[in-house]
Order: structure tokens, then C-alpha cells, then sequence
């Protein structure tokens, strides 16, 4: 047989995928061939796609190689060697054959879709290199306890960063990183590397069952367990986060809110997660475990209850998980023995939101039902023990961590048994202070909690009475809160239950006496929370707020504690904090009540309590207040109090600002103190009314002569938004007329402000103002449209907005107005308004009362105006041909050879002007007398620059 012959008998087994049978037949028509030539280059070339076939790749390149021996460009060979280099991995060596063929096919898609993906396969790899490179070099350093220990933090932050992306994670694990992290984690004294090598372990696992799997396997929950179990709240934070991620690549969820499990993935994985909920709650009661990390597995619990494929809620339940937490809700921080839990003044605030979170997730009766039971149980189990004195303020401290969180049903039937009530009334009457505290707690809870009569609440008046008047002087205060809270019931209730009044003249002064101490020298951790909840009632009388701020020392002190306090995150604390500061500085409308002073006035005799305020509430009393208030370093407490997500409390903070920026002389303090950013951020969000007082006292701060100094770099932008809003025909003229100066002042920093100004007021706002009765705002109105118009775009955008507002607006108050102020605005307008506007320039020609002003301009004294005069003139003559003879024709040319022949003139700028004027007109005058004999002028006045 022939060597064709071979090759067609090949074809057609390659055609039939024989591919053996293919490769020996392109074998022998190969060796029939025994010269090298165009035929057996197309057998190699036959062969090499059938070695391709079968995977065989180093085959194909070498047959592709044969056949660019004979032809060195053949681009069927290129191509096959290029896919066989790119099946081994010689990414490199395939790029430059597929370049080859572009060179002289470059319109070829397959080829150019090859070379795109060569190119990404080599970016990855050139990627992967670097990233390889850079995990063995952070690793070594990292893990070097010799190194410095800045360098070794940053090496751990850069492993974090890389541990993100899944190349830079599959490198930490080649290395070996997993096992080096967890080693390092028990020898390691720098907090900082601690905490990021723990998190590196977390990320490892994100999103990734393999990855997930290994550390799981490899490190283990206790780990987990061994690395949260600590008084350090970074460290918390970093193992919440790690056994999160765990839970989270098991379930398919998110930390998103609205993240949604994999119903497949949780069936998978149904043991893994059960075993971390077992972990979880095995863990919570231990009595080895910080009350940080009690609180962070708690709140691991609550984050994830509400997933219904994890089924977690009704398992809690089965497990035991209620009487779990029920008996660390009734552990106190107050006393200790040997079987007390070590708990945090949040852990029973966090049980009552974990406890709210199981039972709304309790779908049918039988389960609520049995939620109850066992909450019941737990109760009773307390009352029923031989030692039912000592269980009596663990039962009280369980039925205020209930009462704290939304379970009406569950707190009802425990709270309206008649022996809860009698046992409180007894406690409140011993000496034991403990009991009288826990007492009082569950009584003031209760009130706040609940805007209807209670049965429990109407039991418990009086031992509330009885607390009132205990020696111990933090529970009267904390009395005192929820006697003033009562007012939340109907009249008759209040007339039927409240026997006394806390409000008299000698009870407020000592209790506003014990507050202040109790601020500075607290004898207990939550002492100064009630007595700033106190503090948020007392200082509505104006005398005990002369008297609280009287010793200037002692009061900065005060205002610290505040501080501190408002960095807690207990909205309670953080709405008495502000209330209190609210108060101190007079921070409400005119005949406002908000409801602290609407509790106050159940009491009869607060309204005497209050006609003896009017003479220490008047502006002399109020400014003295604000200033003490803002010597003190208020501003760091508002600051703080500003990142709430309250929204009632970011009011309040909104309000003290206002007040306090309402005195100049305190508007340098709040910048200094770093009080623009806060008080922006309130301006943006928050309540109609909160924004309104934060936007108001940003026009304060703007009302400087230099506002860049109070709103520097980006923030001078940003204020523009809320002041602007500000602009309203229901705020009186003052306001808007300080609104408007505010406006002007930013205005005259830079054109990006006048821009952003104009963006946001737009014209047809600032002509109402120009526009208005009142000459104040008119004033300042044209004045803030002057320095807008220093922007030749803006300048530009007023004109094509309505050209014929800003000519009357502008020719109206020339003529119509003598205040020199308004004119010299108004000149500035028409500077810059002519200068980019031929029409505009026209219409000034034509109308009359305007070219007799500008006459008007030049015969008046004042430089200023002279110069501006001047400079429309250019303009207009500049703008129109015909400008000069009808100028020419007017009085304006005598006063411009007069300013032009002064030397006595005060302002040289004006004589140049002049000069320069006569110069236009007479070479317009040459150029009409060159026309007229046939001549072309040399220049036209059109090419002078015009005058802005």
C-alpha cells in the first residue's frame, strides 16, 4: 500500500475514534516517506492530533515539532503543539506557539480565545508564585519570637489578609500554618498576634468544608473553647468569630442578616452541628470559664436560633439549654461562693434576649407550652429547696432577666403568683442590702416594661415605697427611677397606689447630693448607671442645677464618669446620660415636655418644684451652665453618645450640641474637641427633629470667618446636604438669614464648595431669598449669590437656568436699593454674569434704569464700586460690537476720563481699569474710521479678554 493509502485507511479510524488503529496507520504512511516534505509533514500532523486524542501529549509534540522542521510557520502544527503544552502545564512555551499564529492570522477567534486563556492561566500561576512566596516569608517572620514585635504584627495581619483569598488560604495549609497558628496561640504574649492568629484560623474556614473539616479535625471546639476563655474582649471577639465561620461553612449561612441556610449542606452536617450546640451549651454553665466568653457563647447561641433548618430552638429545650440559662440569669456579680459563675454586667441582659429568641422560634402550643412549663419548673424547684433563703434573690434575679426580654406570657405566670409578691415585700424590709437591691431592680423593670396596671406592679407599690426610704443611698435612687416611672399608668392607679412624694425641697438636694457621689466614688459596679438615671429626673429644677455644677472640679469629674458611661452601649444609660446633659443646658423648645418631665408632674408638688426654676432657667443662669458644660469636655461625652442607634437619644445629643454651639464663644471648644464629625453624622440621620438641631449648629460652626478650619478636607462638602435643608420659609428670617451667611462663608473657600452649594440649593431657592420682603435675607441672599459666582461654571449654569431672573434680580436691587452693601454685591454678580454672557450684556444696554446705575457706579466715591462699574463695562463692550457707540454716547466716558487722569485715587486697580476702558473705546473708533475708507481693522474688540 501506498503512503496516501495508509493515511486515508487512518483517517477513517480516526474518524471512528480508533484511535490505535489511526496512530499505526499515520505510522506507516510516515515511514513510507523517506525524504522530509510538505506530504509527510500533513502524516505528523495527522498523528500528533491523534496523540492528542489519547492524551499522549509529549508524542504530539514532538510530531509537532517534525512538521515545523519542514514548515516552520505551518499553523495546524502550532496550534496542536499549543494544546498539547497546555495540557503538561507549559503555559510559557503554549503562549508563544499561539502568538506565532496570531502574527499571521490575527483575525482567528479560537486562537484568540486560547491565548486569553493562556494568558490567565499564567497570571494565576505568576500570582500563585508571588502568594506562595509571600506566605513563607510572613510565616517565617511571623513565627520568629525573636523578631520585633511591630514586624511580627504586621506579618500576621498581611497571613490575614492573604488567608481571605482561597490561593493565599491553600498555601497557610501546605505550610503547615494551621498547626503552627494553634501552637503559637498557647506560647504567645503579644495580645495583638494572638488574636489575628486566631482569626486566621477562622477565615480558614470560611466558605470551605475541606478546609473546614481539617481544622475541625485537627485543632478541635476545645481548642475553640481554650482560646475564648479569657478576660480579653479582642480575644473574644477573634474565637466568636472563628467558631462562627465553623457553623457558618457547615450550614451554608452568612454572617448577612438575611442569609438563608443550604438545606442540603445542614442534612450533611447534622452531626457536626449538633455536636457544636452540645459544645455550646456544655459550655455556658461551666464555672471555669470567663463571664467575656460566657457571654460570647451565649450570644453564639442567640445569633443563631432563629435558623429553622438547624432546629436549634426546640433542641435547647429538650437539652436542658432553658434551665441552663435560667440558672445563670439568677447568678449576681454582687456576691460570690464557690459554686457562682463568673458573669459580666451584660450577661443577664444577653439571657434575656437568647431566651426571647427561643421562645419566638417555638412554632406551635405544645412547644410554648412546654418553654413555659419548664421556666415554671425552674421557679419552683427554688421555692420548694430547704434552702429557700439563700435561692430568694436567685429567684428574684431570674424573673428580672425574664421581665427584661419580650416573654409577657412566660413572665405573667410566674409574676401573678401571690408568694412572689409576699417574698419581695419581706426582702425589702430586712437589713440585707443585697435583697433590697435585687428587690428594687425587679420592681423598676417591671414598671418600665409594662404601660398598663399589673397585678404584680400594683402588689409591689409599696415595697417600692418601703425601698424608697432604705438607709443604703444607691437604692434610693434606684427607687426613685421607678417612682417616677409610675406615670406611665392611668391616674386613678397612681392615686389608688403612690402614697408619697419624692420631689420635696430637702429630698431632691440630698438625692441629687448622693447622685454626684455615686458618679465619682461609686461603692458598686452599677451605681453610677442608676444614679445617672437619677441625675436624668433631678436636674429638671434648675436649682439643683446650679447647685450640681456649683464645685467646677468635682462637676468635670462628673462629666467624665458621663463619658465613660455613654461608651457602655446600654441605651437606658446612654438616654439618662444625654436627658441629664439635655437638661443642664436647657436644651428644649420653648413649651416642650418630653416624657421625664411628664412622669414628674404626676407629683402634685413638682409644679411648686417648677415655679421655683423660672428665675435660675434665664439666659444669664443657662449661658453660665453651657460654658461650664463645655470647659468640662462635654464634647468627648456627646461624641461618644452620637454613635447610638438610638434615635431618640441621637436627638437629645443633637439638642446639647445646638445649645452649646449657640454660644460663639464655645464654637471654637466643640471644633477643637473633635465635635464636627459627630455633630454631621447626627445631621444625616436620626429624627426630622434631631437632624434639624445637629444641621443647625453646623450653621453655628459655619458662621466663622474661616469654615475651613471647623469642617476640614472632605466634611466641608458634606455639610452643604443639611445646611441647605435648613433653608425653609417656615424657619423665622434669623434662622435663615444665619443659614444664608453660613452658606456664604463656605462659598468663599474654594469652587468645588460653590459647586457643590449650587448643586444642592440650586438657583430658583436662592432667588426667593433675593426676592424676599426682608431685607436681611436679601442681603444675604445676593451675597451668597456673589461669592457662588466667583465659580465661572456656576456663573455659567445661573445664566442658562433663567437668564432673565438673574438680570432683574440683579438690575432691581441697583437701582431700587441705596444700601452701598447691596450694590456692591449686586456689581459682583453682574462682573461675573457679563462676563460669560453676550445676552445678558445686551439686555443691560437696553435697559436703562441698569446702564444709568452703572454711570452711577463710576461718580461714586467708593473704589470698590468704581472697579466693579468698570469691569461690566468691559464686558459688555467686549460681548457686543455695538457696545461701544452706544456707551460712547452715554456720560459714562467723561467719569472714565476722569478716574483715569486721578492720581489722587485712592485705588490704583480703578485708574488702570479706566485706562483701559478708553483704550477699547478708541481703537473701536479707529477700526469704524478704517471700515469706513475700505480698510480691514487690525483687531477686533471681540479678542480682548474679558474682565471677571
Amino acid at each position: 500500500m501506498t503512503a496516501q493509502e495508509w493515511k486515508k485507511k487512518g483517517d477513517e479510524d480516526f474518524n471512528h475514534e480508533n484511535w490505535s488503529e489511526a496512530l499505526s496507520h499515520y505510522t506507516n504512511a510516515i515511514k513510507l516517506v523517506t525524504e522530509d516534505n510538505a506530504e509527510k509533514a500533513v502524516y505528523y500532523k495527522f498523528r500528533a492530533a491523534t496523540y492528542l486524542n489519547i492524551c499522549d501529549y509529549d508524542r504530539a509534540i514532538k510530531d509537532c515539532d517534525s512538521v515545523l522542521k519542514i514548515c516552520y510557520n505551518d499553523a495546524e502544527a502550532l496550534y496542536r503543539k499549543c494544546q498539547a503544552l497546555k495540557a503538561v502545564g507549559r503555559f510559557e512555551e503554549a503562549l508563544r506557539n499561539a502568538e506565532i499564529i496570531i502574527s499571521s492570522m490575527p483575525d482567528n477567534k479560537i486562537v484568540q480565545s486560547v491565548m486569553s486563556q493562556l494568558l490567565k492561566i499564567l497570571q494565576e500561576c505568576r500570582e500563585n508564585a508571588r502568594i506562595s512566596t509571600e506566605v513563607s516569608e510572613m510565616m517565617d517572620l511571623a513565627f520568629n519570637m525573636r523578631a520585633d514585635n511591630q514586624k511580627r504584627e504586621n506579618a500576621m495581619n498581611n497571613l490575614f489578609v492573604l488567608a481571605r483569598g482561597n490561593a493565599g488560604a491553600e498555601e497557610i495549609l501546605k505550610k503547615e500554618g494551621v498547626h503552627k497558628l494553634a501552637q503559637l496561640v498557647k506560647a504567645e504574649e503579644n495580645e495583638k498576634v494572638t488574636c489575628t492568629a486566631i482569626r486566621i484560623v477562622g477565615t480558614l474556614c470560611k466558605n470551605n468544608i475541606s478546609r473546614t473539616e481539617f481544622v475541625v479535625k485537627y485543632v478541635g471546639l476545645l481548642w475553640c473553647l481554650e482560646m475564648i476563655n479569657c478576660t480579653s474582649i479582642r480575644r473574644v471577639n477573634a474565637s466568636q468569630y472563628c467558631l462562627q465561620n465553623i457553623l457558618n461553612t457547615y450550614s451554608g449561612m452568612t454572617n448577612n442578616p438575611d442569609s438563608k441556610l443550604d438545606k442540603a449542606l445542614c442534612k450533611k452536617y447534622k452531626k457536626e452541628i449538633f455536636m457544636i450546640l452540645s459544645f455550646l451549651l456544655n459550655s455556658i454553665t461551666s464555672r471555669t470559664i470567663s463571664g467575656l466568653a460566657r457571654d460570647a457563647l451565649i450570644g453564639l447561641i442567640t445569633r443563631n436560633i432563629h435558623y429553622t433548618a438547624l432546629n436549634w430552638a426546640k433542641r435547647l429545650v429538650d437539652l436542658g439549654g432553658l434551665q441552663r440559662l435560667m440558672e445563670m440569669a439568677s447568678e449576681t456579680m454582687k456576691y460570690e461562693c464557690e459554686s457562682s459563675m463568673d458573669i459580666t454586667s451584660s450577661t443577664r441582659t444577653i439571657i434575656s434576649v437568647c431566651l426571647t429568641k427561643i421562645y419566638e422560634n417555638m412554632w406551635c402550643e405544645d412547644d410554648k407550652r412546654k418553654f413555659v412549663d419548664a421556666i415554671a419548673e425552674f421557679i419552683e424547684d427554688k421555692l420548694r429547696s430547704s434552702d429557700i433563703d439563700s435561692n430568694k434573690v436567685r429567684i428574684v434575679l431570674a424573673i428580672t432577666t425574664l421581665i427584661f426580654g419580650s416573654l409577657d406570657d412566660v413572665v405573667d405566670v410566674i409574676i401573678f403568683k401571690r408568694l412572689i409578691s409576699d417574698m419581695m415585700l419581706l426582702m425589702s424590709k430586712t437589713n440585707d442590702l443585697l435583697q433590697q437591691k435585687v428587690v428594687c431592680e425587679c420592681i423598676v423593670a417591671a414598671i418600665i416594661k409594662y404601660n398598663t396596671a399589673n397585678v404584680f406592679i400594683c402588689r409591689n407599690i409599696n415595697t417600692l415605697e418601703n425601698l424608697y426610704q432604705s438607709k443604703d443611698d444607691s437604692i434610693r435612687v434606684q427607687a426613685l427611677v421607678g417612682l417616677c416611672k409610675l406615670s406611665r399608668f392611668d391616674d386613678s392607679f397612681l392615686r389608688n397606689s403612690a402614697t408619697i412624694d419624692p420631689f420635696t425641697d430637702k429630698a431632691t438636694k440630698k438625692l441629687t447630693k448622693i447622685c454626684r457621689q455615686l458618679l465619682i466614688n461609686p461603692k458598686k459596679e452599677d451605681d453610677t448607671i442608676w444614679a445617672i438615671k437619677g441625675l436624668s429626673y433631678l436636674t429638671f429644677d434648675a436649682e439643683i442645677k446650679e447647685k450640681f455644677i456649683e464645685d467646677q472640679r468635682s462637676f468635670k469629674r462628673v462629666v467624665q464618669v458621663m463619658n465613660e458611661l455613654a461608651k457602655t452601649g446600654d441605651q437606658s444609660v446612654l438616654y439618662a446620660v444625654a436627658t441629664t446633659l439635655v437638661n443642664l443646658c436647657n436644651a428644649y423648645d420653648d413649651q416642650e415636655l418630653i416624657p421625664e418631665m411628664k412622669e414628674l408632674l404626676m407629683f402634685s408638688s413638682y409644679h411648686h418644684f417648677f415655679a421655683r426654676s423660672q428665675k435660675l432657667n434665664h439666659d444669664e443662669f443657662v449661658t453660665k451652665r453651657r460654658c461650664t458644660l463645655a470647659k468640662a469636655d462635654v464634647t468627648s461625652t456627646l461624641v461618644s453618645l452620637a454613635k447610638t442607634d438610638s434615635q431618640n437619644c441621637k436627638e437629645l445629643v443633637a439638642r446639647v450640641f445646638h445649645a452649646i454651639c449657640s454660644q460663639q464663644e464655645l464654637r471654637e471648644i466643640i471644633v477643637q474637641q473633635g465635635g464636627t464629625e459627630a455633630l454631621l453624622s447626627l445631621a444625616l440621620s436620626g429624627t426630622d427633629k434631631g437632624k434639624k438641631h445637629a444641621s443647625r449648629a453646623l450653621v453655628y460652626l459655619g458662621l466663622r470667618r474661616h469654615p475651613e478650619v471647623a469642617f476640614s478636607g472632605q466634611i466641608i462638602m458634606e455639610v452643604v446636604r443639611p445646611m441647605v435643608n435648613l433653608l425653609n420659609p417656615e424657619c423665622s428670617v434669623y434662622e435663615n438669614s444665619e443659614t444664608l451667611t453660613a452658606l456664604r462663608n463656605l462659598a468663599s473657600v474654594n469652587d468645588h464648595t460653590r459647586q457643590r452649594i449650587f448643586n444642592e440649593a440650586g438657583f430658583p431657592k436662592i432667588a426667593d431669598y433675593i426676592n424676599s420682603k426682608h431685607y436681611i435675607l436679601k442681603l444675604r441672599s445676593a451675597q451668597l449669590l456673589d461669592n457662588l459666582t466667583l465659580c465661572r461654571e456656576v456663573a455659567i449654569r445661573c445664566y442658562k437656568q433663567d437668564n432673565s431672573d438673574v438680570i432683574s434680580l440683579v438690575s432691581e436691587t441697583l437701582y431700587a436699593d441705596e444700601n452701598k452693601n447691596m450694590y456692591k454685591v449686586n456689581a459682583g454678580v453682574l462682573t461675573r454674569v457679563t462676563a460669560i454672557s453676550k445676552s445678558t450684556c445686551e439686555n443691560i444696554l437696553n435697559t436703562d434704569p441698569t446702564l444709568k446705575e452703572l454711570s452711577n457706579f463710576l461718580a461714586n466715591s467708593d473704589g470698590e464700586l468704581q472697579c466693579r462699574g468698570i469691569k461690566i463695562l468691559l464686558n459688555i463692550m467686549r460681548n457686543s460690537k455695538d457696545a461701544a457707540a452706544k456707551i460712547i454716547e452715554t456720560d459714562v466716558m467723561k467719569s472714565l476720563r476722569a478716574l483715569s487722569k486721578n492720581d489722587n485715587a485712592q485705588n490704583k486697580e480703578v485708574k488702570e481699569l479706566a485706562s483701559l476702558a478708553l483704550e477699547i473705546v478708541a481703537e473701536w473708533v479707529t477700526n469704524q474710521e478704517k471700515r469706513s475708507k475700505g480698510y480691514e481693522s487690525s483687531q477686533s474688540i471681540d479678542n480682548k479678554e474679558y474682565i471677571d
